[in-house]
């Protein structure tokens, strides 16, 4: 809204200084201070009203340390960080870029659905909380509503160079929404591109790193590729959205984990929003030009801004939870900005502590379920899954546990950022 309100007062009054909002850093910076204010001086707040209110976690007596100091912990404090993420990118966003609507959907779905969770548990006394098939449900209304604006909405496409009138591996569900993007290089050679409305995302570590659903489609013959192309890519997006915000629910189980790894997949994918969304970098380091992605910067700002600012408080020893209002909510968002951006199949690597912590759940109740059928007691790999209640068991402090997941983070992050390259 300040963007919208500065700019008019540029073009008509004249006003000095409101220039700077046409600068995405500036905005970009403005939302990460805004967001760290929010999250801190709001969220102090909220975690008093939240302790007179009686508005604390309920511990379950899993035999691990540290865990009776834990009850009465104010929780749903999810409501911080999405304060903390939606009040800047309203304030410095372009609200009409149709990548910040989606994120700006995306938060407030995924963050109503943990909150309806977090309120059942608390005020309704019922420890297990919103049915799991709500849970998916609202994961798979998120998954549609993203998938399907990805692919039908107009504002939504990437740049091909062409050659002899075509965009490069066009397909024939693709649809050029405009050609005559004409731009020299430094050897004066005219090059000429197209606005294409594809259905594509990049596969890491290859040279031809394009992965297509029309490709896929076409395996069922070409009279079917126009119907089934979408519903692929719907498909696909749900599985990766429910996949994402399962991964963060399940890794909020120590002070600051899911918060302070949050953190880290938010910048590695804001270096990848900025390069896709700059022309010149996103040629140069052979990548999907992917135009009006960098206003998704000011959105990550605020995301990574609220991550940090509550972990001023969310740290050992935690002095509020997120909850699910929080856990779900920031799932839900990397999993949408990783689609946007077409980075879907990297998340394994950027998400590696989600995917890690979700794998260790299913390979122990899988093998628990299979010992118990085939030698009639049930035998466990871990001590306690998710991975890090095992850590915990096997008597590491929960904040040194956090503190070598973060740097496991890291390395995933760098990594990532490091298949630009390696191609």
């Amino acid at each position: 809204m300040l963007y919208y309100l500065f700019i008019y007062l540029r073009e008509h009054f004249n006003l000095s200084g409101a220039g700077v909002f046409y600068f995405i850093s500036f905005r970009t910076a403005m939302a990460i201070i805004l967001s760290l204010i929010i999250s801190m001086i709001f969220g102090k707040r909220l975690i008093q009203y939240l302790h007179r209110k009686q508005i604390g976690e309920t511990v379950r007596d899993l035999g691990l340390e540290g865990e009776k100091q834990k009850r009465g912990t104010p929780t749903m404090g999810g409501i911080i960080i999405i304060a903390a993420i939606l009040i800047p990118t309203l304030l410095f966003a372009r609200i009409g870029n149709v990548y910040i609507l989606l994120m700006i959907t995306s938060t407030i779905w995924l963050g109503l659905v943990g909150f309806l969770d977090d309120y059942i548990k608390v005020f309704k006394k019922n420890k297990e909380g919103l049915a799991g098939r709500f849970k998916i449900l609202g994961q798979v209304g998120l998954g549609i509503i993203v998938g399907a604006t990805l692919y039908y909405n107009q504002n939504v496409y990437i740049v091909r160079e062409t050659t002899g009138g075509m965009p490069a591996t066009y397909s024939s569900v693709d649809k050029v929404l405009k050609e005559g993007i004409i731009k020299v290089d430094e050897k004066g050679i005219t090059h000429t591109y197209a606005r294409v409305k594809s259905a594509v995302t990049t596969i890491p570590f290859t040279k031809n790193h394009e992965f297509s659903f029309a490709k896929i489609a076409s395996w069922f013959g070409q009279s079917s590729v126009e119907i089934l192309t979408p519903i692929l890519y719907i498909l696909f997006v749900i599985f990766i959205i429910a996949a994402v915000s399962n991964g963060a629910n399940i890794t909020d189980g120590l002070d600051g984990l899911a918060t302070g790894t949050s953190a880290i997949i938010g910048m590695c994918l804001a270096a990848f929003a900025y390069v896709s969304g700059h022309f010149s970098l996103a040629e140069y380091l052979n990548i999907m030009p992917i135009p009006n992605l960098d206003e998704l910067s000011i959105f990550i700002g605020a995301f990574v801004g609220a991550c940090i600012g509550f972990l001023w408080y969310n740290s050992f020893p935690a002095q509020v939870f997120m909850g699910d209002t929080g856990s779900l909510a920031l799932g839900g968002i990397i999993a949408s900005l990783a689609i946007i951006i077409r980075k879907e199949l990297l998340i394994p690597i950027i998400c590696g502590v989600f995917l890690v912590e979700n794998l260790s759940v299913m390979l122990q109740v899988g093998y628990f379920k299979w010992t118990k059928r085939k030698y009639g007691e049930g035998q466990r790999i871990f001590l306690m899954s998710p991975l890090h209640h095992h850590y915990q068991k096997l008597g590491y402090h929960e904040s040194k546990i956090a503190i070598r997941f973060w740097i496991i983070g890291i390395v995933l992050a760098v990594l990532s950022v490091v298949t630009l390259k390696l191609q």
